[in-house]
């Protein structure tokens, strides 16, 4: 069959080499998506952990749990009625996504034990250059790609203490997102640094311990709040957080019950952004709940009261329910030093007061280094890296490109994260997002495709404004900011963030098309030669009146509706 004007036809997408970088929430669902809703997709992988899962494969420390419903903590097309808990524990998210994994076969674009050490955008290919190192082998390779997704989420390059004299000690030095599961922490002094969502988890399982001493080390005050999403078992009449067998067999063989669960779940969730707006009715009363609330929890102890309870707003810093964490540290066992530590020696930890502790074990509970940048080298345009261009601020048009780097996406990168409602949502409309951008890289033939720095700069204006209005700016530190910027959290509630993402703007892009290709000459090429892949290779011709693509209007009312007849049809 002759070809009109293009020999391409109008479904004909060029084929593209797409790498993702990470394996764990973000790089699971890119793979997933990518290999779904694209084709002639090279795609590949790459994890530096010898398992999936990111960082609930690393976090392994005792009461590392999701501070969510781990029921709105999946995968959109992927519900899970058999958690265990309401608020499920490290391993069983990793499970979660190991099983989802290997349902959709995502092994087979995952590398384990590589990583990726850096990227370069070499402009006359337009290609990206990801050096990469086989951790088995120490050998390094160059993959070139057309595409980069960056998935390494920001809680991945954990972030020991700046305390002078912190490798002298002579015991057992930990950091939570590296624990040695295989050392025994009972009939031990254990000194926990920081009261973060890390330290809130582990405090109340060491302090169960038999013959443990543990002294807790804080310099800031935090809120402690009711556990997200309570409210929705009172709503359903479930008294527990603990799934038994009867449970789970209700919610796997009720499919409507199980929806109206989950429902629940996710409108408790996202009716918390109200509580996120300045000298609001509703962040006033959160306040004086959570300062009841700590107050009642350290009864047996009031003094810790004054030194825990902020003064700043209710989720300026990230909120943590903390089940057993107040009560623990009321327990004969459990000493609290609120202060700066002046140094670390052998024997244990010196306050700036003079104190001294005296301990076998120290845990670093400092969470990860949240620049938003991978810790190697990512090259750009103009040889200008990601961590310069980060240098002042971390900057994503949507949280998921940056203006300099072509062909380069985030998932979960700047803004990306969630001041209410489930992490997971916005990872699969961002991946959603990406994708498209993707499949109009292939169809359209573009050679590179960039946002606009007017459109950045836009876009960030957006986003200062709409803080000024909320608690994330109030007197507090809180590693949603650097300096005077949120930099963490999406401007906005997270039906927001699912509505903005829903359809590009591709006027906020700019383009280069390729020279050696047909739309280098017309933009237009990828129109082909007037067929259609299904008249080419034998398909369905009359797919459009399938009641599956048919997209059906709302009826109106009856009343409304003239009762049509064959006769008032032939009229």
């Amino acid at each position: 069959m002759g070809s009109i004007g293009y020999d391409a036809t109008v479904e004909n997408f060029r084929r593209v080499r797409v790498v993702i970088i990470g394996a764990g929430f973000s790089g699971i669902y890119a793979g997933i998506r990518c290999s779904e809703w694209l084709r002639n997709v090279d795609l590949t992988i790459y994890e530096k952990n010898d398992g999936i899962g990111g960082t609930w494969w690393e976090n392994r420390y005792p009461g590392c749990a999701c501070d969510i419903p781990a029921h709105s903590y999946v995968y959109s097309f992927e519900p899970n009625p058999a958690w265990s808990s309401f608020y499920a524990s490290s391993s069983e998210i990793q499970g979660y996504l190991q099983r989802v994994h290997d349902k959709y076969s995502v092994g087979r674009f995952v590398k384990l034990q590589h990583k990726v050490v850096g990227c370069k955008w070499e402009p006359e290919l337009c290609k990206w250059h990801v050096e990469v190192e086989n951790l088995e082998t120490n050998d390094r390779f160059v993959d070139v790609a057309d595409v980069v997704i960056n998935c390494r989420g920001g809680l991945n390059n954990y972030r020991w203490p700046e305390i002078e004299g912190l490798r002298s000690f002579h015991g057992k030095l930990v950091h939570s997102a590296a624990w040695d599961t295989a050392f025994d922490y009972s009939h031990k002094r254990v000194g926990v640094i920081g009261n973060g969502s890390s330290a809130i988890q582990i405090v109340p399982e060491l302090q169960k311990l038999p013959e443990t001493q543990l002294t807790c080390f804080m310099r800031s005050k935090t809120w402690i709040a009711e556990p997200f999403g309570a409210s929705a078992l009172q709503k359903l009449g479930i008294n527990h957080n603990e799934f038994n067998e009867e449970d789970r067999q209700k919610f796997m063989s009720d499919e409507t019950k199980f929806h109206t669960f989950r429902k629940i779940i996710e409108s408790e969730l996202n009716g918390y952004h109200p509580f996120s707006l300045k000298d609001s009715g509703l962040s006033e009363g959160a306040h004086a709940a959570f300062a009841a609330l700590m107050t009642s929890r350290l009864a047996k102890k009031p003094e810790l009261a004054e030194l825990l309870i902020p003064k700043f707003a209710p989720g300026c810093r990230r909120l943590t329910p903390g089940p057993g964490y107040l009560e623990a540290l009321t327990e004969p066992n459990v000493a609290v030093s609120f202060g700066e530590i002046e140094a670390v020696v052998p024997e244990g930890v010196v306050m700036k007061d003079g104190t001294k502790f005296e301990l076998d074990v120290l845990v670093c509970a400092t969470g990860f280094h949240t620049n938003l940048g991978p810790p190697f080298p990512i090259i750009g345009l103009g040889e200008k890296t990601l961590e310069q261009r980060y240098e002042k601020y971390p900057e994503a048009y949507m949280s998921v490109a940056t203006d300099g780097f072509p062909n380069f996406f985030h998932l979960l990168g700047p803004n990306a994260g969630v001041g209410s409602g489930s992490l997971t949502t916005i990872i699969g409309r961002a991946g959603d997002y990406i994708v498209k951008c993707i499949r109009k890289i292939q169809k359209e033939d573009i050679a590179a495709m960039h946002i606009s720095p007017r459109s950045v700069k836009d876009w960030l204006e957006y986003v200062h404004t709409y803080f000024q209005k909320t608690v994330f700016l109030d007197d507090c530190k809180s590693w949603y900011r650097k300096g005077d910027r949120v930099v963490q959290i999406w401007p906005g509630s997270t039906l927001h963030a699912i509505e903005t993402l829903r359809s590009p703007r591709w006027e906020d892009y700019e383009y280069i098309y390729r020279k050696d290709s047909p739309t280098g000459r017309n933009r237009l090429a990828w129109l082909g030669n007037g067929w259609s892949e299904q008249q080419l290779n034998n398909g369905d011709m009359a797919y459009y009146v399938d009641p599956a693509y048919v997209d059906f209007p709302a009826a109106p009312r009856p009343e409304e509706t003239k009762k049509w007849t064959v006769a008032s049809w032939s009229h």
